[in-house]
């Protein structure tokens, strides 16, 4: 029997949790048609002797909203094996905005130039409805499967308007609210996979009209969320949130109102299990609290990054300044110019400096500026120390003014970085056997100078195969893999996820010999759909062999096929397990390109 395209030889892993073995793949028509050990042939052969063959990961935790419509073919996730992508998170999405609203609320939080966004989603906006909006995205020649949650700020925005819907004293009317309920059971009909919002304070909105309030949904009162969540409980939908870690109760709240009691529970996924080097052993208090709620019957995950979250800045332009009142006032301003300004005042810096050394409180960054290098600067002499080492040598300067001083003389020539959590090999290797946690923060298509994420999968396994040689397992590969894949697809119930008899072939082809150090090497590259500029990547070519998008590669030897960004290999996954609208197969000679980078694997 021939098939469309077999993988020989290669370790294969079902994203189950089950056992791995060496085998033969059979993919016809996009799906897994044969499982064996016995010799097939087909018209494309890939050789995977010595490789893993694992399900296409999955991430959960995204913000390409805007970059799918003018790159769909998404491919700096696609690259590192990650198949199916989740958008609309944080209670953001581009379904019901326009595009100055949109840009206003992606531009600040998430760090995605403003009048990028005002230019794609203006340029490529046709869609009325949830619906329309899943045709339009596939209309697109998407490289990898996207599904999405419906963001609470982006129906809040378009109901309210942007300004009503962040005013303090503004509640929605009774005709508001019930519009606001309509889009949402629209975009669960639709297929969304349920509704994103957002309760944490230093997120804050870009723009001139309502620059630096808090995102939409944080506005929101209990009884607006009450009904829209009841909506997501009828449906058995996932909420995603990120809570307000100012007010701690509020996490547990979340937790509890997962429980249902008397009504169904709802399924909720929470920002964020961490190692927080600002709150050591406060990573106990979430697994705790998702262990006792999943208990008393709730269906409540955190997601968590399995990897050290180092971030990167230019300047003072990184989002935990705003966390507290001096940061947050300093990005309010939006030239350098006024920054300047603001910098050489003197109470200013004592507002900063009385910031930085305040103990209490919850909060994201440890504040410590001799935890915190300088990896690139016009004053080479200064690259490699910290700002509390450079305010040591320049007379006992106090931490604080060390770096305003540093950011007035260079701006955002400056650039620095620091790890803000998940620092510690043990304490990952203990978050990430938990059953309350659900793998996926890597906020692709965000923080495009801050921070890249894009293959914290593939470091995922290389821990678990790096204890596993070492004789200090935490974790199988399986479990591993089925971690990135399987489990996050069966609980969001995606047609996506597995490698078995039936499965649609979305699967990657790496080299375990190859998960190593490069992984973490710090990479730039442009952004074409953003004018050319430039983001942190990874880059692991070597590591990452093939990846197939329903049985079609591409990517192979770390290069794009001519499939990628002319053809639509990717499909917009409807929750429900529902099918995809997959685009009909040419035939194969029309694919020279793939074949051609397909038997070379």
């Amino acid at each position: 029997m021939t098939f469309d395209k077999v993988i020989l030889n290669g370790r294969w892993f079902d994203g189950t949790g089950a056992p791995s073995a060496v085998r033969n793949l059979g993919i016809r028509d996009g799906r897994v048609a044969a499982v064996t050990t016995e010799p097939i042939d087909g018209t494309e052969v890939v050789d995977a002797t010595g490789r893993w063959v694992i399900p296409g990961i999955i991430d959960i935790h995204t913000h390409y909203d805007a970059e799918v419509l003018a790159a769909p073919e998404l491919s700096e996730s696609l690259r590192h094996g990650v198949t199916s992508i989740v958008m609309g998170s944080c209670s953001l999405s581009t379904v019901h905005v326009d595009a100055s609203e949109a840009a206003d609320l992606f531009g600040r939080v998430e760090a995605i130039p403003h009048e990028h966004v005002v230019r794609i989603v203006g340029e490529h906006k046709n869609w009325n409805n949830a619906q329309e909006y899943i045709e339009a995205l596939e209309s697109l020649p998407l490289g990898p499967n996207v599904t999405a949650f419906i963001g609470h700020s982006d129906i809040r925005v378009a109901v309210m308007g942007l300004d009503r819907a962040t005013r303090k004293d503004v509640r929605p009317t009774r005709a508001e609210r019930t519009r606001m309920e309509e889009m949402l059971e629209e975009a669960l009909d639709a297929g969304f996979i349920g509704l994103s919002s957002q309760q944490l304070l230093f997120d804050k909105i870009d723009g001139d009209v309502c620059r630096s309030r808090t995102l939409p949904s944080t506005y929101a009162k209990a009884r607006e969320l009450r009904r829209l969540k009841s909506l997501l409980r009828r449906r058995d939908r996932a909420l995603q949130s990120g809570p307000d870690i100012s007010h701690p109760h509020n996490i547990a709240s979340q937790a509890l109102q997962s429980l249902g009691i008397g009504r169904p529970r709802l399924k909720t996924s929470l920002l964020a299990a961490a190692d927080m080097k600002s709150a050591p052993g406060g990573m106990w208090l979430t697994v705790v609290l998702a262990a006792i709620a999943n208990r008393l019957g709730g269906d409540f995950r955190f997601q968590h990054l399995p990897v050290p979250f180092e971030v990167y800045a230019d300047g003072i332009d990184l989002v935990i300044f705003e966390e507290f009142g001096s940061g947050a006032a300093a990005l309010h301003l939006k030239t350098e110019l006024e920054r300047n300004e603001l910098f050489q005042d003197e109470d200013y810096r004592r507002r900063f400096r009385k910031d930085y050394d305040s103990k209490f409180g919850p909060r994201a960054w440890h504040r410590d500026f001799f935890d915190a290098e300088i990896v690139a600067c016009p004053d080479q002499s200064l690259v490699g120390k910290s700002f509390g080492a450079v305010g040591v040598e320049r007379g006992g300067l106090h931490p604080v003014d060390a770096f305003l001083d540093l950011v007035l003389e260079h701006g955002e020539k400056l650039r620095w970085r620091t790890t803000i959590s998940n620092h510690r090999p043990k304490a990952l290797r203990q978050l990430a056997v938990k059953n309350g946690i659900q793998m996926g923060f890597s906020d692709a298509g965000a923080h495009l100078r801050n921070m890249a994420f894009y293959n914290c999968g593939l470091r995922l396994l290389r821990h678990v195969r790096d204890a596993q040689r070492a004789g200090q397992e935490f974790m199988t590969v399986e479990r591993a893999v089925h971690r990135l894949t399987g489990e996050l697809a069966d609980w969001y119930r995606l047609d996506a996820g597995h490698l078995r008899i039936g499965d649609w072939a979305d699967a990657v082809v790496l080299d375990p010999e190859r998960l190593d150090a490069a992984l973490d090497d710090y990479h730039e590259a442009p952004i074409p759909a953003f004018g050319g500029m430039r983001r942190m990547v990874n880059r692991n070519d070597a590591t990452v062999r093939a990846v197939m998008v329903a049985g079609r590669t591409v990517f192979a030897e770390g290069a794009p096929t001519d499939l990628l960004g002319n053809r639509r290999t990717g499909s917009f996954l409807r929750a429900d397990g529902r099918p995809r609208n997959v685009p009909p197969r040419e035939p194969a000679a029309a694919d020279p390109a793939e074949t051609r980078a397909a038997a070379t694997v």
